[in-house]
Protein backbone atom coordinates (compact mmCIF):
# COMPACT_ATOMS: atom_id res chain seq x y z
CA UNK A 1 0.00 0.00 0.00
CA UNK A 2 3.09 2.48 0.90
CA UNK A 3 4.27 1.93 -2.36
CA UNK A 4 0.61 2.32 -4.29
CA UNK A 5 0.63 5.80 -2.19
CA UNK A 6 4.24 7.05 -3.59
CA UNK A 7 3.24 5.93 -7.04
CA UNK A 8 -0.33 7.83 -7.37
CA UNK A 9 1.86 11.01 -5.68
CA UNK A 10 4.54 10.23 -9.04
CA UNK A 11 7.65 9.25 -7.21
CA UNK A 12 8.71 7.23 -4.55
CA UNK A 13 9.53 7.95 -1.36
CA UNK A 14 12.86 7.87 0.20
CA UNK A 15 14.06 5.92 3.14
CA UNK A 16 13.84 8.90 5.35
CA UNK A 17 10.64 9.64 4.85
CA UNK A 18 7.95 8.65 7.52
CA UNK A 19 5.40 8.34 4.83
CA UNK A 20 6.80 5.06 4.86
CA UNK A 21 5.48 3.90 7.99
CA UNK A 22 2.40 1.67 6.66
CA UNK A 23 0.06 2.54 9.61
CA UNK A 24 -4.00 3.48 9.36
CA UNK A 25 -5.25 6.61 10.92
CA UNK A 26 -8.60 8.11 11.22
CA UNK A 27 -8.78 12.38 10.74
CA UNK A 28 -11.71 14.31 12.46
CA UNK A 29 -14.09 14.03 9.46
CA UNK A 30 -13.66 10.20 10.24
CA UNK A 31 -12.04 8.87 6.92
CA UNK A 32 -9.40 6.92 7.37
CA UNK A 33 -5.76 7.71 5.58
CA UNK A 34 -2.34 7.11 5.86
CA UNK A 35 0.53 9.36 6.11
CA UNK A 36 2.09 9.06 2.92
CA UNK A 37 -2.17 11.00 2.19
CA UNK A 38 -0.31 14.28 2.93
CA UNK A 39 2.73 13.96 0.46
CA UNK A 40 3.03 16.81 -1.94
CA UNK A 41 3.30 19.27 0.63
CA UNK A 42 5.21 20.17 3.51
CA UNK A 43 4.15 19.75 7.08
CA UNK A 44 4.13 21.40 10.63
CA UNK A 45 3.58 18.48 12.87
CA UNK A 46 3.04 18.19 16.51
CA UNK A 47 2.27 15.38 18.71
CA UNK A 48 -0.78 16.20 21.18
CA UNK A 49 -3.55 15.69 23.29
CA UNK A 50 -6.47 17.61 23.36
CA UNK A 51 -7.43 17.46 27.32
CA UNK A 52 -4.12 19.10 27.96
CA UNK A 53 -4.41 22.13 29.71
CA UNK A 54 -1.14 23.32 29.82
CA UNK A 55 1.54 22.70 26.80
CA UNK A 56 -0.45 21.84 24.42
CA UNK A 57 -2.33 24.57 23.54
CA UNK A 58 1.11 26.65 23.48
CA UNK A 59 2.39 24.41 20.75
CA UNK A 60 -1.01 24.67 18.79
CA UNK A 61 -0.79 28.48 19.07
CA UNK A 62 2.69 28.37 17.61
CA UNK A 63 1.91 26.70 14.85
CA UNK A 64 -0.96 29.48 14.53
CA UNK A 65 1.44 31.84 14.67
CA UNK A 66 4.02 29.91 12.47
CA UNK A 67 0.47 29.76 9.56
CA UNK A 68 0.02 33.37 10.22
CA UNK A 69 3.63 34.42 9.68
CA UNK A 70 4.22 32.51 6.26
CA UNK A 71 3.62 34.37 2.77
CA UNK A 72 -0.29 33.78 1.45
CA UNK A 73 0.96 31.22 -1.25
CA UNK A 74 3.41 29.25 1.04
CA UNK A 75 0.51 29.17 3.86
CA UNK A 76 -2.20 27.76 0.88
CA UNK A 77 0.41 24.82 0.16
CA UNK A 78 1.48 23.94 3.70
CA UNK A 79 0.18 21.34 5.69
CA UNK A 80 -0.95 21.33 9.52
CA UNK A 81 -0.83 18.23 11.18
CA UNK A 82 -1.80 17.41 14.94
CA UNK A 83 -1.73 13.63 15.78
CA UNK A 84 -2.89 13.13 19.46
CA UNK A 85 -1.01 10.12 21.83
CA UNK A 86 -4.60 10.11 23.55
CA UNK A 87 -5.96 6.93 22.12
CA UNK A 88 -8.76 6.71 24.57
CA UNK A 89 -10.50 10.01 24.55
CA UNK A 90 -9.30 11.75 21.69
CA UNK A 91 -11.63 9.76 19.56
CA UNK A 92 -11.96 11.80 16.02
CA UNK A 93 -15.38 13.23 17.34
CA UNK A 94 -13.55 14.55 20.22
CA UNK A 95 -10.81 15.93 17.37
CA UNK A 96 -13.39 17.59 15.43
CA UNK A 97 -14.70 19.55 18.80
CA UNK A 98 -10.99 20.58 18.95
CA UNK A 99 -11.12 21.65 15.79
CA UNK A 100 -14.03 24.07 15.79
CA UNK A 101 -13.20 25.49 19.22
CA UNK A 102 -9.44 26.39 18.23
CA UNK A 103 -10.76 27.66 14.45
CA UNK A 104 -8.35 25.20 12.61
CA UNK A 105 -8.86 25.25 9.25
CA UNK A 106 -8.68 23.15 6.53
CA UNK A 107 -4.85 23.28 6.06
CA UNK A 108 -5.06 21.72 9.28
CA UNK A 109 -5.08 17.62 9.80
CA UNK A 110 -6.14 16.29 13.25
CA UNK A 111 -5.54 12.50 13.70
CA UNK A 112 -6.42 9.44 15.97
CA UNK A 113 -4.78 6.16 15.71
CA UNK A 114 -4.12 3.67 17.83
CA UNK A 115 -1.50 3.12 20.46
CA UNK A 116 0.98 0.93 18.30
CA UNK A 117 0.55 3.62 15.49
CA UNK A 118 0.89 6.45 18.01
CA UNK A 119 4.31 5.04 19.37
CA UNK A 120 6.27 4.55 16.20
CA UNK A 121 5.21 7.99 15.01
CA UNK A 122 6.75 9.11 18.03
CA UNK A 123 9.80 6.93 18.06
CA UNK A 124 10.12 8.20 14.72
CA UNK A 125 9.60 12.31 15.58
CA UNK A 126 11.38 11.81 18.80
CA UNK A 127 8.31 12.39 20.65
CA UNK A 128 8.34 11.24 24.50
CA UNK A 129 5.24 10.33 26.47
CA UNK A 130 3.95 9.21 29.68
CA UNK A 131 0.25 8.49 30.80
CA UNK A 132 0.16 9.49 34.68
CA UNK A 133 -2.44 8.45 37.16
CA UNK A 134 -4.94 11.07 36.50
CA UNK A 135 -5.03 10.34 32.19
CA UNK A 136 -2.87 13.58 31.70
CA UNK A 137 0.10 12.94 29.70
CA UNK A 138 3.85 14.34 30.42
CA UNK A 139 5.46 14.87 27.13
CA UNK A 140 8.06 16.26 24.82
CA UNK A 141 7.26 19.67 23.43
CA UNK A 142 8.13 18.97 19.51
CA UNK A 143 7.52 20.84 16.48
CA UNK A 144 8.76 19.10 13.26
CA UNK A 145 8.84 20.37 9.94
CA UNK A 146 8.59 17.45 7.14
CA UNK A 147 9.50 18.25 3.48
CA UNK A 148 7.10 17.20 0.62
CA UNK A 149 8.17 14.11 0.99
CA UNK A 150 7.44 13.63 4.83
CA UNK A 151 11.32 14.04 5.82
CA UNK A 152 12.19 15.46 8.71
CA UNK A 153 14.04 18.73 7.71
CA UNK A 154 13.87 20.81 11.16
CA UNK A 155 13.04 20.14 14.59
CA UNK A 156 12.03 22.64 17.63
CA UNK A 157 11.86 21.47 21.52
CA UNK A 158 10.68 23.50 24.10
CA UNK A 159 8.04 25.81 24.49
CA UNK A 160 7.53 29.72 23.53
CA UNK A 161 10.50 29.35 20.94
CA UNK A 162 11.26 31.72 18.33
CA UNK A 163 9.77 30.14 14.85
CA UNK A 164 12.29 31.93 12.70
CA UNK A 165 14.21 28.28 12.15
CA UNK A 166 10.87 26.72 11.74
CA UNK A 167 9.74 29.11 9.30
CA UNK A 168 12.73 29.63 6.92
CA UNK A 169 12.58 25.03 6.80
CA UNK A 170 9.28 25.77 5.58
CA UNK A 171 10.38 28.12 2.99
CA UNK A 172 12.83 25.87 1.54
CA UNK A 173 11.30 22.37 2.35
CA UNK A 174 10.75 21.15 -0.99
Amino acid sequence: MKADAAASQGTALTGKSLYQLDSAWTNDEEHSMKLADLKGRPQVVVMFFAHCQSACPLLVYQMQQIETALPATLRTNTGFLLVSFDTERDTPAALHTYRAEHELGANWTLLHGNADEVLDLAALLNVKFKKDAQGQFMHSNVITVLNSDGEIVCQQSGLGQNSDALIRALQQAK
